[in-house]
């Protein structure tokens, strides 16, 4: 399969959200013509501001792309752009390479390997693996799953994007990678949060266990930047609560369908829950206020560094 490089294919991009954006952003920073798409037009205008083109409907990207790709929030939404006979899979010509980077279920991912066979489309699912800042550097990690030949072949696309890509085998294999790795991710954060506020009621003082802890050889790459911004009270979303929140619950449903027990992805699910439930625009780390909170040492912490922040 010939390589799909910037001087012989076109690009379509669906999904101009805090990752979706940036990724596009690379592959027109390295050559690549890039067609985008969003349903927020603002989101589309502002790729078309640095180099983009912006599709006037999102079908008529399947008659200006050779190459698909999309980066949507959850399986309803995949399902509704590329299923169906309105959808993208039904209006692409054959041949066309669809490369699909949203965190869904395995099951949605094989569904749209099926669908696309039987219009003459290769599906590739490649779900992501990393933040915000890591998605502007380029940085990324891919995780694969579909046809091997494609993967090689879309190579140039992913060395655009990521720091390091893996095939995982068949279809779903990606999505299945990734919920694996963001059970980690997200048990994790909740491991610190009850860690650090050990710390905090034992009497160390939290900026300095935050600082120390990132220094540990315990704490993954992926966590250790949200020490810093932790250690500030800086819960702005990179990896916003509610998509954790959804990935936490596609992990638990394949736990479920495969009659598999959780306990702890189970209880850092119930944890994020909370905290959605009263600051639904926040990352993902603000599970540590929400275990703060339930030891009554978190207001006289706040209040004094709200304090802190006025009197400069």
């Amino acid at each position: 399969m010939e390589l799909l490089t910037a001087d012989n294919v076109k690009l379509g991009f669906i999904g101009l959200g805090n990752m979706g954006s940036r990724i596009a952003q690379r592959l027109i920073d390295h050559g690549y013509e890039v067609f985008v798409y969003d349903r927020n037009i603002s989101k589309a205008d502002k790729i078309a501001a640095r180099g983009g083109i912006v599709a006037k409907n999102i079908l008529e990207l399947p008659g200006r792309a050779d190459v698909i790709l999309s980066c949507l929030t959850n399986d309803e939404a995949v399902e509704s752009v590329f299923a169906g006979p309105a959808g993208m899979l039904a209006k692409a010509r054959p041949g066309t390479v669809v490369l699909e980077m949203s965190t869904i279920s395995p099951e949605r991912s094989r569904e749209l390997h099926r669908l696309g066979a039987k219009h003459g489309i290769e599906v590739l699912d490649v779900a992501i693996s990393g933040s915000t800042p890591a998605a502007e550097r380029g940085i990324l990690t891919l995780l694969a799953g579909g046809n091997q030949d494609l993967f090689r072949a879309a190579e140039p696309i992913f060395q655009a994007m990521a720091k390091q890509y893996f095939f995982l085998g068949g279809p779903g294999s990606g999505t299945a990678m990734k919920l694996v790795v963001n059970a980690l991710l997200g048990v994790g954060m909740q491991a610190i949060a009850e860690a650090v506020v050990l710390g905090e009621t034992v009497g160390l003082n939290r900026e300095r266990l935050l600082e120390v802890l990132s220094k540990t050889t315990v704490i993954a790459p992926a966590h250790v930047g949200k020490l810093a911004r932790i250690a500030s009270y800086d819960y702005s979303p990179q990896f916003p609560l509610r998509l954790m929140n959804k990935d936490f619950q596609l992990i638990l449903n394949a736990a479920a369908e495969a009659h598999l027990s959780m306990p702890a992805t189970e209880a850092a699910f119930r944890v994020n829950s909370e905290e959605l439930a009263h600051h639904d625009g926040e990352d993902f780390s603000a599970v540590l206020r929400r275990t703060e909170e339930a030891t009554g040492i978190d207001s006289a912490c706040l209040d004094d560094e709200l304090s802190r922040r006025t009197r400069k």
